[in-house]
């Protein structure tokens, strides 16, 4: 099975986290937090800034890995390293996903997170 590397930016004001819907492809209207893949010579960190400048138009501080969640869809295998991030530079424009929303801890579990993603939801949870 094909592996695909990915990364993730679990964006951080105060006590919300920025969430994404999949405006495209065969999990669009989904929810995640916003990334993408880890190009050949990038480290994940590099990866996940130009990922959310091309995607969000914003300049992000990449902190600490949270989580490397390892899920096998029904096709590839997905390795996605997960790092908090702020805002660093700019707003967040969506240029892809079909919708965003800051969630809280009271209502993180109120949209459709992709299966590979839920794991992350869980940890999140306690550290808000």
């Amino acid at each position: 099975m094909n592996t695909i590397r990915v990364v993730a930016a679990i964006i951080k004001d105060n006590n919300k986290v920025f969430a994404t819907a999949r405006g495209y492809g065969e999990f669009k209207g989904q929810w995640e937090f916003p990334g993408g893949k880890i190009e050949e010579g990038e480290t994940p960190q590099q990866a996940l800034v130009r990922e959310i400048r091309e995607e969000l138009g914003a300049e992000i501080k990449v902190g600490d890995l949270i989580h490397t969640i390892e899920y096998d869809y029904p096709t590839f295998h997905l390795s996605m390293d997960c790092f908090w991030a702020e805002v660093e530079k700019g707003q967040l424009v969506l240029k892809e996903a079909e919708a965003a929303k800051w969630l809280t801890k009271d209502t993180i579990d109120s949209v459709n997170w992709l299966p590979a993603d839920r794991e992350l939801v869980e940890i999140i949870k306690n550290n808000l």
